[in-house]
């Protein structure tokens, strides 16, 4: 049945889906500003934090607060809206990370 893209069944109810498990960072947290595919526009890509789940999206919460902008997080990173890369390099390492800026 680990092939079968059965989600329900009479007999036994709602059959429980493999979930994957996020992988935390490598610990090494990278910050990098990203345009493409963007339509031109610049967005702050942070990756390698040690966070996952609810936890990363509390503080990519922070940060976005922070920088006064949007964002979102997607596939255990973090992206914001606008060229915050300085500003993020700095809040990551007071709040503790060894952040280092890549990229352009």
């Amino acid at each position: 049945m680990s092939n079968s893209k059965l989600v329900y069944s009479t007999d036994v109810g709602r059959i429980k889906e493999d979930v994957k498990e996020e992988t935390l960072g490598d610990g090494n947290v990278r910050v990098r500003p990203e345009k493409k595919g963007r339509g031109g526009k610049v967005v702050t890509v942070i990756s390698g934090l040690p966070l996952a789940g609810n936890d990363l999206k509390a503080y990519a919460k922070k940060l976005k607060k922070r920088c006064g902008g949007g964002g979102a997080v997607k596939d255990g990173t973090i992206e914001l809206q606008g060229d915050h890369v300085d500003v993020m390099v700095e809040a990551l390492k007071k709040d503790g990370h060894d952040a280092k800026r890549s990229g352009g």
